[in-house]
């Protein structure tokens, strides 16, 4: 998705500011735990819009639903294990996995850069990726950016996450197959063949990297 693929090359230029990162670990910290209270509960109304609007893909979609409401109805998990993402930026990351049983429900996996971050949960069903949520956070400037760095600049503002860009962005997986894609900033217009293949790749291709930090 575009998104992701912006997100990725923002992340790079984390690396230029890597003195001011750590005088914003305190503050970093407490948008980690704003956002977490704003995604780990995703509303099944983003998916009952989804079948409302796509009425040809509703028996396609419904079982996706239908897994989502079961996962995120769990209160009891068997284990749930934490792991850092290391080598995408100075800030690093984190994976939570959540298992019944033996079996793996649920990723929820967050990346943190200067100039934004993603959050993505990653929902199975019968051990193939079944519906993929990203919430992507574009700051309006880099993380380190205070009020001294906007005054020295002339600039009128200073980071305020608040006034962050948020892009949503929902995959529908059907046997491990990504076929349908709801963007928060498309028209709706359908997604070309090519572009569905790419993102299908990208998105496995994370989440296989996701599943090696088990072993």
């Amino acid at each position: 998705m575009k998104s992701r693929l912006g997100f990725g090359i923002v992340i790079v230029l984390t690396f230029i500011n890597l003195g001011y990162a750590g005088n914003f670990n305190h503050e970093f910290s407490d948008f980690s735990v704003r956002i977490t209270k704003d995604t780990a509960k995703i509303k099944a109304a983003f998916h009952e819009d989804d079948i409302a609007a796509n009425e040809y893909l509703k028996d396609r979609l419904k079982p996706i639903q239908s897994n989502f409401k079961r996962i995120n109805s769990i209160t009891q998990w068997t284990s749930i294990l934490k792991r850092d993402i290391e080598g995408e930026s100075a800030e690093g990351g984190e994976a939570t996995f959540f298992f019944k049983g033996k079996r793996l429900e649920k990723i929820l996996a967050r990346h943190y850069g200067e100039m934004g971050q993603a959050l993505i949960e990653y929902y199975l069903l019968n051990g193939q990726l079944s519906f993929v949520f990203q919430k992507d956070y574009k700051y309006n400037r880099p993380m380190f950016y205070d009020t001294k760095a906007m005054n020295e600049n002339n600039d009128s503002e200073a980071f305020d996450f608040k006034k962050s860009e948020i892009t949503e962005t929902r995959n529908y997986f059907e046997k491990g197959n990504l076929f349908h894609i709801v963007n928060s900033q498309d028209c709706g217009a359908p997604f070309s063949g090519e572009y569905m293949a790419a993102e299908e790749k990208s998105i496995q291709d994370d989440f296989k990297r996701l599943t090696k930090l088990l072993k």
